[in-house]
């Protein structure tokens, strides 16, 4: 299960290469364990790639760029966006894609801190929609994991979002080793679904298309090796990109919500 990795990290670092010091998750290796959540995940501070702040017109402050197109449906960050995990409509005023390790400590803070509020005053309320696009570019057992994500999302989108808040709040016990049998035994006691066939999809990289298109999207998009890195749109604008410690305050300041 090294196809799509082996592919994006050649050039990961040419991605990476554009973009600011961050606090993010930053390709690390080792395991999950060991890093816990790097010792300042738990808060979001609203520190971002070089601080940056956008404007509704569309302009990039963080000096990376987006490929050109600053419109939601032409920004590289949106690629295939039609059939992602999503939260809220798409009549949303804003539109928030996050890229997402789920072994990435920062993310799990992000998932704590951040997203909790997202859905209940921005997501609920219908101001906002929020795309997950899965991004294993932390530690080895987010690979494994995010194929057993999109097997699972295939046959059902709530229990997609089950899984992928069960390997953040459990992120220091998962390892190569032990990801998709757990992954099994999750499924099996907490939804109607098949676990042994989501794992053997999993196992087979029957979603390898899948996995790469939100790889490609975030190589497209400059993401590098950053995680989380959000990106903001509003009434079908880009509006800026944060990555990090990224705060609830932060996104709704920027998009003006």
């Amino acid at each position: 299960m090294r196809q799509t990795r082996r592919r994006f990290l050649a050039t990961a670092g040419l991605a990476a290469a554009g973009v600011g010091s961050v606090a993010g998750c930053t390709g690390r290796t080792g395991s999950a364990a060991s890093a816990g959540d790097g010792g300042d995940g738990e808060t979001s501070t609203g520190e971002s790639m070089g601080g940056e702040t956008g404007t509704a017109s569309g302009g990039s402050a963080d000096g990376t760029g987006s490929g050109g197109d600053e419109t939601l449906a032409g920004h590289p960050a949106a690629q295939g966006l039609d059939g992602q995990p999503t939260l809220g409509t798409a009549e949303a005023t804003a539109t928030i894609i996050a890229f997402e390790d789920p072994s990435c400590p920062r993310c799990r803070a992000f998932e704590r801190n951040t997203v909790p509020q997202l859905r209940s005053e921005l997501v609920d309320t219908g101001q906002a929609r929020f795309v997950a696009r899965t991004y294993p570019v932390i530690y080895p057992w987010g690979e494994p994991a995010v194929h057993a994500l999109e097997a699972t999302f295939a046959r059902s989108p709530e229990a997609f979002w089950g899984l992928f808040a069960h390997y953040f709040a459990e992120q220091d016990s998962f390892s190569t080793e032990n990801v998709l049998a757990r992954t099994e035994e999750w499924l099996a006691a907490n939804t109607d679904l098949d676990g042994a066939s989501v794992v053997a999809d999993a196992e087979a990289e029957a979603y390898a298309e899948e996995v790469q298109a939100d790889l490609d999207a975030g190589e497209a998009a400059n993401v590098g090796r950053t995680t989380p890195t959000v990106f903001l749109f509003r009434d079908g604008e880009y509006v800026t990109r944060a990555g990090g410690s990224v705060s609830f305050d932060l996104i709704s300041s920027a998009l003006g919500l």
